[in-house]
Parts: C-alpha cells; structure tokens; sequence
C-alpha cells in the first residue's frame, strides 16, 4: 500500500504559510511555427519529442526541401528539422527496449553501443511521394528508428533508415504498434496502398519487429472488423496478452499461443476507429493484482462507411464504453457512461495520479480529407471541441467526467493533430491539418495548424515534489530507494501519494500507441527525503524500456525522471 510516514515533518505545519488559493488549468502558446505539422508525436528524451507530418509542403526546410520530421525542444520551444527517407504520412511508433538492434544495422557500430538505449521506432506509413521532393521513398514498408543523442537540445540527432535491409515484412498504412512483454514491437493491421476513404485494401495480419517468423500472422479479427479498422487500438495487457478494438468489435489476442477470443462489441451500434475514430486508453494497472481495464470514447454510429452517404454534420456520440478484463468483467461485458460533449477524434491521455484527460476532436463528422458530401473546407468533421474534459476512473459512474475550470484552448484541433503528456508534467499539442497537403490562409475554415500549445495542469504553477536522482536502469519485482525533496505544505501524514511509472506513448490519430501508466507500492522516509518503491513485478506488467518516473502527492506532481525499467538488453528481453 502507498502510505506516507515522517511525523518529524508535522511540526512544520504549525510555521507554514497558508498556501494561497489554487490555481487553475491554463492553456499556453509555446510557438507559432511549429515548422512541420505536428501530425505524429513520441517523447524521446527528457527534453525532446519528434514530430512526423506526410512528405509535404512544410515550412521547415532540410537539404533543399521541406522536410517531415523534426525534433520540438521543449526546453527553449523551437525546432530542428530531421532528415527521413521515406514518407511517414500516417505512420505508427514506438519506444523499443534498447537500442542495441540499432547498432547492428549501424556503420559506426562501437560508438552505437557507448550511446544511450532510447531509440524510438516508426514503422509504415503513405504509399506515395511528393511532386516537390522525388527521392522520397515509399512509407508502407519503412521501419525509422531515432538515432540518440546526448544533447538536450537535439544537436547531431538523427534518424537512421536502410530501405534495403530494414523494413516491414507486410505493407501496412494507418497500422498500430506497442511494445510487448519482451520488449519488441507488435505490429497489427493497416493498409497496402492508397484508401478511398476506408480500408479497401486491408493488411489483415499480425507482425513482429525484430521478427519472430518469416511472415506475418494471419488474423480473423482484423477481417471480421472492416471496413472501418485503421488504426486499431490495441494495449498491451498484464499477462502478456494484447487487447484490440476495432470498428465495433474487441478480442484478447495471445501472442504465444497465437489464438483470438472474441469479446463483446462495443454497445449502441458505436464504431471507434478510423476513419470513425473514437479514443481508447488502457486505464491505470495497480499492485497487487494489476487488473485491466479499457475505457473507449466517442466515435459515432452508423451502419455505413460509404462517403456519399455521411455528412460533416453527423453527430459524433457522446458514449465511453468501459470494460473489466477479468473473467466477471468480460460476462459482465461493457459498462457505457458519456462524456459531456460528443466527439469524433478526441485522444485520451494519462496524467500521473490515474486521471485521463480527454482532448481535441470535432462534434460532428468524419475523419479524413474531403470524402463526405458537405465538407467544411477540406474538413469531414465541423463544430471543434476546444475544451478538454478530465475522466476519473475511481469515481462513481455517472460522475467521472468534468471540465470544471478548463480554459478553451481557441485552436480546433480536429483531423492530423497530436497530443503528448511531457517529463515536465503538462501536455504539449500540436497540429490538425484536414487538407491534402499545407494549405493556410485567410478564409479557410481548418487550415494547416502550426501553433504549438501546452495544456499546465494547476501544479505546474505551485512548489512541487521533487525526484533528485535515480538509477539509470530499474530491475524488475526490486526496492528502490531514492532520494526526494518536498515542499513543507505537502509534509503531512494523511497526505496522498501516488508514484506511477508511465510510457508516454506514440499519438497519431486519435490514439496513443502504447501509453501505460503502472502504479507502485511507495514509501516516503519519515524525515521526507526519501522514497522507496517496488517496481513491476515482470515486463508483463511494464514492458521493458524506457519510462518516465512521477511523484504525486496531494495531486502535485513532479517532473519526470527518465529510466529505462528492465536490463536494457536488446529485444526479445524478459528481464
């Protein structure tokens, strides 16, 4: 049980001034140019995030032509153009283990292994170039992997790419990837070649990064569930297992018996995936049982994915879907609440004491570019939501859901945006951009988005805990003791405190490939300068690679602290 002890603190109280009234959620702008649209984002170290837009007409140049890849610096807000080969349009990602796959395929192969484990992989994406850029390669095949560097600022990071030897065994556009238990890449579904609208052309399988066979698994889901199964949600579950949404209908999928069991549909005719996309997030997993639950908001119900047939106005729904992944939760089947607005393309995304904020997204429509037959500009979807909501999981039903004190945020950020939590504890978003390719200017409804927001939780303007130092790498089922400082308001006794381990996850389209948050049995030292925990019993659990680190207490959350939670050995790893 998490507790916190150091009654020698209590007399502290008696001296401490009265915290001034609380602040609240604000919204800030970081930057007007964001150099590329900010259409895919992965945290990548504790001070940078790498953006990927589609080969297209992007301010930001490189080599003499727009570029498609960027690093955010999140210290000074300002950007640095990275070079990438082939098109990432609509791509996937995630952090793998380690880096050490990296350096085999790498020229400089020494100086690969002395550098830090954190690569961060991208994997498919469009099948076409751009007119203005013609050695650009085709996405559908592409694995991308972030080249590490030492510097906070971005300076000599690159991105490694090797069409010839390095690429997926299948096609796959709009596909979805997490990390497993050992620590590689699962790989599922997606596109061959360019869409209509939905998925005509379908990658109906299952694949592994590094491979685990000679060609891809075959999956009855994935056929069961077109049309509308781009970009399937899918969380890696405590044991070991994988969980997946698409269209309407969910399974379990064992990854060692190589086996599907069907769960029950999503309820009301409701439909979550591209390009009727609705959110989904794996809630918090805790100790001692870590028992899974998914939550899936908004979408829309329909029986049609014919274009001619839908409008930009079709109200989106209002309904989240929640579902216990015991034996009694699943007869038990999905449990249906609704958020306070509908929304189509909204993002859930984890805050560190277990809370999911629910962000972006339209009222009404569709995804994707110009298909319907009243499209608002480029747009399929109209009536943007500006203002974010805040779920609480542990509340009654019927009351975990407020924006109670959130500001809008006066930017739509409807088709192509993206949203990130940081290690600095606020969210950083960016993009939207309904349009075939930059298209700004005045008139135009949803034009290309460039500004860069943050959305500053309310501790981010108080005195918060800090974590001031932690092993680089974190063993799993240990005690860890660390040291802490905090602030003499938060040195009580009966005070709550929360320390979670999080992946940061991969956003593209209305999905956070990967998130996770796992809380850990946690103790504060009775003289409040240290904090003990035991980390997740097995990769199952956590996969293992990198993490970021939080300590919250009374809901004042720290900065992050970067580890990498397991051996950092090279995948497949089970420890």
């Amino acid at each position: 049980m998490t507790k916190l002890v150091f009654p020698l603190l209590a007399a502290l109280l008696s001296v401490a001034v009265a915290a001034p009234s609380a602040p609240g959620w604000r919204f800030d702008l970081k930057a007007e140019r964001s150099g590329i649209v900010a259409l895919e984002s992965i945290v990548v170290s504790p001070t940078l995030v790498v953006f990927f837009d589609r080969a297209s007409n992007d301010p930001l140049q490189i080599n003499n032509h727009s570029a498609w890849g960027a690093l955010w610096d999140l210290q000074t807000s300002t950007v640095k153009p990275l070079d990438v080969l082939s098109n990432s349009f609509c791509a996937s990602g995630a952090l793998l283990s380690n880096g050490t796959m990296v350096s085999l395929l790498h020229q400089n192969r020494e100086a690969s292994l002395t550098t830090s484990y954190l690569h961060q992989a991208s994997v498919g994406g469009d099948p076409d170039g751009f007119p203005g850029n013609p050695d650009i390669r085709p996405g559908t095949q592409a694995i991308r992997l972030f080249e590490p560097c030492a510097s906070p600022s971005g300076e000599g990071c690159t991105l490694f790419e090797d069409p010839a030897n390095l690429h997926l065994q299948e096609q796959r556009w709009y596909p979805s990837s997490i990390r497993i238990f050992d620590g590689s890449l699962m790989l599922v579904g997606g596109i061959h070649e360019d869409t209509p609208f939905y998925n005509t052309d379908p990658a109906l399988t299952f694949e592994f990064f590094p491979p685990k066979e000679s060609t891809p698994r075959p999956s009855e889901f994935l056929k069961r569930s077109l049309p509308a199964n781009l970009f399937p949600r899918i969380f890696a579950l405590p044991d070991g297992k994988v969980f997946m949404v698409a269209n309407n209908q969910s399974i379990i999928y064992d990854i060692e018996a190589n086996t599907e069991r069907i769960l029950p549909d999503i309820p009301n005719n409701v439909r979550v995936t591209n390009p009727i996309d609705g959110s989904a997030i794996l809630l918090p997993l805790s100790p001692p049982d870590y028992i899974p639950e998914v939550l899936v908001c908004g979408g829309t119900q329909t029986d049609t994915v014919d274009p001619s047939e839908l409008s930009s106005q079709t109200p989106a729904t209002t309904q989240c879907s929640r579902i216990t992944l015991t034996e009694e939760g699943i007869a038990k089947g999905w449990e249906v609440e609704h958020m306070l607005e509908p929304r189509i393309m909204p993002e859930l995304v984890h805050l560190p004491n277990g809370q999911v904020l629910i962000a972006n997204g339209a009222r009404s429509g569709f995804a994707a570019i110009r298909h319907v037959q009243d499209p608002i500009g480029n747009s399929n979807a109209d009536h943007p939501v500006l203002v974010p909501s805040l779920y609480t999981p542990d509340a009654p039903l019927g009351q975990r859901v407020s924006n109670a004190g959130m500001p809008s945020s006066g930017i739509a950020r409807v088709y192509h945006s993206s949203i990130t939590l940081t290690p600095q504890g606020n969210f950083l978003i960016g993009g939207s951009n309904p349009n075939v390719n930059v298209t700004v200017g005045e008139g135009i409804t949803f034009p290309s988005e460039f500004r860069m927001q943050t959305l500053d939780p309310p501790f981010m303007f108080v005195e918060r805990p800090k974590i001031l130092n932690t092993p680089e790498k974190l063993a799993f089922g240990k005690s860890v003791t660390v040291p802490i400082s905090l602030p003499a308001n938060l040195a009580r006794s009966d005070a709550k405190v929360q320390v979670s381990l999080m992946d940061l996850g991969f956003s593209s389209h209305a999905f956070h490939s990967g998130a996770r948050l796992v809380f850990l049995d946690a103790e504060i030292s009775r003289d409040g300068t240290s904090l003990t925990f035991t980390t997740p019993p097995n990769g199952r659990v956590y996969p293992p690679g990198p993490a970021t680190l939080f300590l919250t207490v009374d809901d004042v959350t720290s900065e992050g602290a970067w580890v990498m939670m397991g051996s950092g050995n090279s995948p497949p790893t089970l420890e």
